[in-house]
C-alpha cells in the first residue's frame, strides 16, 4: 500500500496539515504536498480512468509529463476539468473528483470496453462506422459525442483575474535546475537583464533530490547559494510556477505563471501569461525519464523510478512497501538506494542489460539487494493494485523464471530531453544513439531575423546527463547570451560539479525483446489514449509509414500530455517495425504550448465588455448626447443618423443629404483608417501595393488609390496624401486599418524584408471631420485661420494650417460630391475643434449626418463602397475602374492575377447604375433574373445589386449593380427579383447619377 513516510520529506510542514477532499472523501495532506503526493499517502493509488478502455489508472510520473492523473477541481459553483494532479499544490479546502468513469472511480462500466478490445484496435473507428450509413447520423454519432472528451466543462463563468505581462529582456531562462541557474549566474554577473522562469514551486531540479556535489558542496547549498546571489541582481528576475509554455519568431516566447492557484484566498489575479521579448532564450528544460513497455505496465502501482524518488525524497511518501525496480540504465539504481535509506523493501532489480557493474549496481548490491542482469518483466500481476512481477529472460519470448510478490514497480528505459521549446520556432534534432534519444542540432537552432540562431539549448535539454556538463554547459550558455546583448563583463569560473560514473545504457523498446503478440498487445505505450506495442504494429503492417500518420491513426501522443512518456517509445516501435532506423522514421511536430494553457489565462482581460471593445471617436459622446442611432462599423461605433423628435431614421436619413446638399453638413470621418507609410523605399513599396502609382505623387497633393490582393481581387481603396520625399499617409476603409496595416506588414517582413520601410497606424491620434455642402468654405472663413479658396487649396490637395486657433491638416477631398474639406486635428482637441464648428455653423444651417446619408450621396455620385460593390470576386476592371491602373509601372500586388483567363472573360458582370421603371427603391443584393434555367433547374441571373437607396436628391430610387455587359446595354430594361415574389423592372443607365462632371465639388 501507498502511504506516508516517517522519515523523507524536504518539502513537506509535517506541522501544519491540510485538508481537501476527493471524490467526496475528506482526506489530510501537507503543506507543500501536491495533490498526487497527498493521494499517495493516502493511499488512494487509483486515480482514473483511460479513455479507450475505461482500465483503472494510478500515477506514471511526478510533473508536467503525467499522463493518467487528471481531475476535476471544484472551486465554488464552478469546476475546471483535466487538472494534472502533480502540478496542482494542495491548500485547505480544495476538492477534486477523478473522471472519465460511470457510475464511480472503482467501478467503472465503462470498463466493459476492455474485453472487447480485440474488436477495437487501433484505427477501429475509420472502418466501423462507414455502414450502414443511415447509421451515423441516429445511431453512430450519437455515441462518439457522448464518449468524447475528458472532464465537464464548467457551468458557471470564471470569476477570477488573468493578467498579461509583456517584458523585453536580453536572456531569458526556462528552467530552474541546476543549468538554467548556472546560465542566468553567467548572464546576470555580465550585467544582461535576465528573467529566469520555473514551471515547479522550488529550485534546483533533479539535482536537489539526487545531490551530486557541486564547487565540493551538495547540489541544495549550491542552489541556495546561487538563489541568494541572483536575488540580489537587480538585473535578475525570478519566477516561480512559471512555465515557459511556447517559443516564436523574433525572440518571442510565452510563459504562463500560476499565482495563486495554489492559494486561492491569497486574493490577487490568478494567473499571469507573460509575453516576453527577448535577445536569446535559453531553455533548461532537463529531460523525461521514459517507461518501459512491458506487459501490464499500466497497473496502478507502476511508475517511473526517478518520479518514485521525487515522491519519496520531496514528500515523504511511498507508492509501496516492496518495489521491484526495472532498468535498462544505471541512473534507476539510485532509486534502489533511496528506498533503502527510507527502510523500504526492494526485492529485486531486473536490469535488461547483459551486464551491471558500474559503482551504483555495486552500491545496491552491497545494501543487500538482488539484482537480476539480462532480465525482464514477462507481465504485472495485479488489477487495481500491483500484486507482483513475473520476471523473464530480456533476449526471450517471455516464458516466466520466477515471481517476486511486490507492491510497486519503479521502471526507467532511459531519459529524453526535454526539447519542445527548442524545436516550436524550427530547431532540429539529432539522433544520440549511445543514448538513445534525440537532442538539438546545435549546428540547425531555429534562426532569429539576423539569421543567427536565438534559442540555446542547455544541460540535460541539451543531452548532457552529468552534473559537470550540464553545468557547464549552462554556464557556457549564458555568457555567450550576455555577450550577443553586448555584456562583456566576465562572469567568473565555470562551477565545477561531480558525478557516480555510470555504464552506457541499453535500448529497450519491448520487453522482452521476442514478446509474442498476445504480451505486446497489453504493453501501453500511450496510457492516457490507451495505444499499445500491437496498435503501432498495426498501423505499420497497414502501411502507415509516416510517423504523422501511425500517429493519427493510433492517436499515440495525442493525449493530454502530447506525448511526453510515449513518443520516443511508439517512435522507436513504429521503426522498428518499418525495418528503419529510427532517425529516418523522424519524430512528430512539437508545437505550443508544452502543456495545455486556461483559456482564460490565454485571454486575460480581453473578456465579456473587453474581448472586443468598442472603439470610439473623440466626440461619441456628443453623438450619443443627440440621440444618434449608431450602426457598427468594424469595431467602430459610427452615427447611423441623427433623428429628431418623432422622425424615423429614414426621415432622417433624407433630412441630413438635403440639408447637405442645399447647406452644409458635418460627418464624423474619424474612424477613416491612416496609416503612416515612411522611409526610403516607401515609393516602390506603395507603387506594389496599389494599381496605380504612388512615388511619382508630389508632396502636398494626393491621390485615389485602390489596393488589391495577390489574387487580383478589390481588398479595400481610399485616397493616398504624400507627406514629404519619403512619407506617404495611406487612408484606408473604416474596417480596413488594422487588415491593411497587417497586410503591408506581411509582405514587408516575408517578401520585401530587405526594404527600407516603415508603417505605422495613426488611427486614433487624429479626429478627422468632414465638413461638406456648398456653405463649407464660408463657414470655415467665418471660424478663420487659413486661406482655403479654390485657388489656396485645390481640389485633390492637402495643407497644414491653422483654423480656430486649432493646429488642422486639410484635405479638399470629396466623398459626396459636393465641396468639402476634411479636417485632421490632434485627437485630444476633436471634442473642442467639433464644438467650435457646430457652434459656428448654426449662422450657415450645418447640420450632422451619419453614416446612411454619406452611403446615399456617394451613390448618387457613383462612388463605390468596399464591401458593398466588392464581396471578395471583385477585380477594378468589372468597376469599371481600369482608369485607375497604371501602365506606367511593371507590376504591383494583384497584376498576373487579373491576367489570368477567368479575370478578362467578356462576361464577367460590370458596373451600371440602375433606376426602376416606377420609380421604387430595389431590394439589396435582388438578382436580375434572365432566361431559361441552369442545370440545377434554377432560374438564370445576369447581374445583382450591389447598392441602392432612395435618393432624396433625385427624389426617386436609385441603385448600382453588377450587370452582365452592362455598360454595352445602357437604356435597356431588366427585370431584378423583389422581396416576397414577382419581379420590378429596372433601366440600366450610367452610375454617376448626380453633377457628372464633378462641378460642384470643385468649386
Amino acid at each position: 500500500m501507498s502511504m506516508r513516510l516517517r522519515t523523507k520529506g524536504r518539502l513537506v510542514a509535517k506541522n501544519r496539515p491540510v485538508h481537501f477532499t476527493f471524490n467526496g472523501k475528506r482526506l489530510q495532506g501537507y503543506s507543500g504536498d501536491t495533490l498526487a503526493s497527498a493521494l499517495l499517502a493516502n493511499d488512494q493509488l487509483l486515480v482514473g480512468r483511460s479513455f479507450k478502455y475505461h482500465r483503472p489508472r494510478g500515477l506514471v510520473a511526478a510533473g508536467a509529463e503525467e499522463p493518467n492523473a487528471l481531475v476535476e477541481l471544484g472551486r465554488g459553483e464552478r469546476q475546471e476539468p483535466n487538472a494534472r494532479v502533480t502540478q496542482v499544490e494542495l491548500f485547505d479546502g480544495l476538492t477534486a473528483r477523478s473522471q472519465n468513469h460511470w457510475p464511480s472511480l472503482e467501478f467503472d462500466v465503462g470498463v466493459i470496453n476492455a474485453k472487447l478490445s480485440r474488436f477495437l484496435p487501433a484505427g477501429f473507428y475509420y472502418k466501423t462506422f462507414m455502414q450502414p450509413q443511415a447509421f451515423w447520423k441516429h445511431v453512430y454519432e450519437p455515441i462518439i459525442r457522448a464518449s468524447a472528451g475528458l472532464g465537464r466543462a464548467p457551468k458557471t463563468g470564471d470569476d477570477y483575474t488573468y493578467e498579461h505581462f509583456n517584458v523585453a529582456v536580453d536572456v531569458l531562462v526556462i528552467g530552474g535546475g541546476i543549468a538554467g541557474l548556472a546560465a542566468a549566474l553567467a548572464a546576470g554577473r555580465a550585467e544582461a537583464r535576465v528573467l529566469l522562469v520555473e514551471q515547479t514551486s522550488g529550485w534546483g531540479g533533479r539535482a536537489v533530490v539526487d545531490q551530486p556535489s557541486i564547487e565540493g558542496i551538495t547540489a541544495q547549498d549550491w542552489v541556495n547559494a546561487t538563489l541568494a546571489e541572483l536575488d540580489a541582481m537587480p538585473n535578475v528576475d525570478l519566477r516561480l510556477r512559471c512555465q515557459g509554455a511556447g517559443v516564436f519568431d523574433h525572440g518571442y516566447a510565452l510563459a504562463h505563471e500560476r499565482l495563486t492557484d495554489h492559494a486561492p484566498k491569497q486574493g490577487g489575479p490568478r494567473q499571469r501569461l507573460w509575453r516576453i521579448r527577448a535577445g536569446r532564450i535559453i531553455t533548461a528544460t532537463g529531460a523525461i525519464e521514459r517507461p518501459l513497455s512491458f506487459a501490464y505496465n499500466d497497473v496502478p502501482g507502476v511508475l517511473l523510478a526517478a518520479s518514485l524518488r521525487d515522491y519519496v525524497v520531496n514528500f515523504g511518501v511511498a507508492v509501496g512497501e516492496r518495489t521491484v525496480i526495472v532498468t535498462n540504465n544505471d541512473d534507476a539504481y539510485r532509486t534502489a538506494i533511496a528506498l533503502h535509506d527510507a527502510g523500504l523493501q526492494v526485492p529485486a532489480v531486473i536490469d535488461a542489460r547483459p551486464s551491471a557493474k558500474g559503482d551504483l549496481p555495486q552500491q545496491v548490491r552491497a545494501l543487500g539487494i538482488k539484482v537480476l542482469t539480462n532480465s525482464g518483466i514477462a507481465a504485472v500481476d495485479g488489477g487495481k493494485r500491483v500484486t507482483g512481477v513475473q520476471v523473464c529472460a530480456q533476449d526471450g519470448e517471455g516464458t516466466v523464471t520466477e515471481t517476486i510478490p511486490c507492491d510497486c514497480v519503479a521502471m526507467s528505459g532511459g531519459w529524453s530531453p526535454v526539447v519542445h521549446l527548442w524545436s516550436h520556432c524550427g530547431g532540429k534534432l539529432v539522433w544520440d544513439a549511445p543514448h538513445a534519444f534525440f537532442r538539438p542540432d546545435t549546428d540547425r537552432p531555429p534562426l532569429g531575423a539576423d539569421g543567427e540562431g536565438f534559442v540555446i539549448a542547455v544541460g540535460t535539454a541539451n543531452g548532457h546527463l552529468f552534473t559537470a556538463e550540464a553545468i557547464a554547459d549552462g554556464f557556457s550558455a549564458g555568457r555567450k547570451a550576455a555577450k550577443v546583448a553586448g555584456h562583456t563583463r566576465k562572469p567568473g569560473q565555470v562551477p565545477m560539479g561531480d558525478d557516480i560514473a555510470e555504464e552506457a545504457m541499453a535500448p529497450v523498446w519491448i520487453m522482452p525483446a521476442q514478446a509474442p503478440y498476445k504480451l505486446r498487445s497489453k504493453m501501453w505505450l500511450d496510457y492516457q489514449n490507451d495505444v499499445k506495442v500491437s496498435d503501432v504494429q498495426l498501423a505499420a503492417q497497414e502501411g502507415f509509414q509516416s510517423v504523422e500518420h501511425a500517429k493519427r491513426y493510433t492517436t499515440l501522443g495525442m493525449a493530454t500530455d502530447q506525448g511526453k512518456l510515449s513518443n520516443i517509445n511508439g517512435l522507436a516501435v513504429l521503426s522498428d517495425a518499418l525495418g528503419e532506423a529510427i532517425p529516418q522514421v523522424g519524430t512528430t511536430t512539437f508545437r505550443p504550448p508544452y502543456t495545455p494553457l486556461p483559456l482564460a489565462a490565454i485571454t486575460g482581460v480581453a473578456r465579456d465588455e473587453l474581448f472586443q471593445p468598442v472603439r470610439k471617436t473623440p466626440v461619441h459622446a456628443w453623438h450619443d448626447a443627440q440621440g444618434a442611432e449608431f450602426e457598427p462599423v468594424g469595431q467602430w461605433r459610427r452615427p447611423y443618423a441623427y433623428p429628431r423628435g418623432d422622425e424615423t431614421a429614414h426621415d432622417a436619413v433624407t433630412r441630413e443629404v438635403v440639408n447637405t446638399r442645399e447647406n452644409v453638413g458635418l460627418l464624423d470621418a474619424s474612424t477613416l483608417g491612416k496609416l503612416i507609410v515612411k522611409g526610403p523605399d516607401a515609393g516602390k513599396f506603395l507603387d506594389m501595393m496599389y494599381t496605380n502609382m504612388m512615388s511619382n505623387l508630389a508632396v502636398g497633393k494626393c491621390r485615389y488609390g485602390l489596393m488589391c490582393s495577390e489574387n487580383g481581387f478589390l481588398m479595400d481603396d481610399g485616397v493616398v496624401a504624400r507627406m514629404d520625399d519619403d512619407t506617404w499617409l495611406c487612408h484606408t476603409t473604416t474596417g480596413g486599418a488594422d487588415r491593411i496595416l497587417a497586410h503591408m506588414e506581411d509582405w514587408l517582413q516575408c517578401e520585401w524584408w530587405d526594404w527600407q520601410v516603415y508603417v505605422a497606424n495613426v488611427t486614433e491620434q487624429y479626429a478627422q471631420f468632414a465638413v461638406v455642402g456648398p456653405k463649407a468654405r464660408q463657414l470655415l472663413q467665418a471660424i478663420g485661420g487659413m486661406a482655403l479658396s479654390k485657388d489656396d487649396l485645390p481640389f485633390m490637395q492637402w495643407a497644414n494650417g491653422q483654423i480656430g486657433g486649432f493646429d488642422v491638416r486639410v484635405f479638399r477631398i470629396s466623398f459626396s460630391g459636393e465641396l468639402s474639406y476634411e479636417i485632421a486635428v490632434a485627437a485630444g482637441q476633436g471634442a473642442a475643434f467639433w464644438d467650435l464648428l457646430v457652434k459656428t455653423g448654426e449662422a450657415f444651417g450645418l447640420m450632422p449626418y451619419g453614416t446612411e446619408a454619406l452611403h446615399v450621396m456617394r451613390a448618387e455620385k457613383g462612388f463605390i463602397m468596399i464591401g458593398d460593390e466588392t464581396d471578395g470576386t471583385i477585380i477594378p476592371q468589372d468597376l469599371n475602374l481600369k482608369w485607375a491602373i497604371s501602365k506606367k509601372k511593371d507590376d504591383f500586388l494583384g497584376k498576373r492575377g487579373q491576367m489570368r483567363s477567368h479575370m478578362v472573360d467578356p462576361d464577367r458582370w460590370k458596373l451600371v447604375g440602375l433606376e426602376t421603371v416606377d420609380g421604387s427603391v430595389l431590394a439589396d443584393g435582388a438578382y436580375a433574373v434572365d432566361e431559361g434555367t441552369n442545370a440545377n433547374g434554377q432560374r438564370n441571373t445576369q447581374g445583382r445589386v450591389t447598392s441602392t437607396y432612395y435618393s432624396p436628391t433625385l427624389k426617386k430610387g436609385i441603385a448600382m449593380g453588377l450587370v452582365k455587359h452592362g455598360p454595352n446595354r445602357m437604356g435597356e430594361v431588366i427585370a431584378f427579383t423583389k422581396e416576397g415574389g414577382g419581379f420590378v423592372d429596372a433601366r440600366i443607365v450610367d452610375p454617376v447619377f448626380y453633377d457628372k462632371d464633378g462641378e460642384k465639388q470643385n468649386v
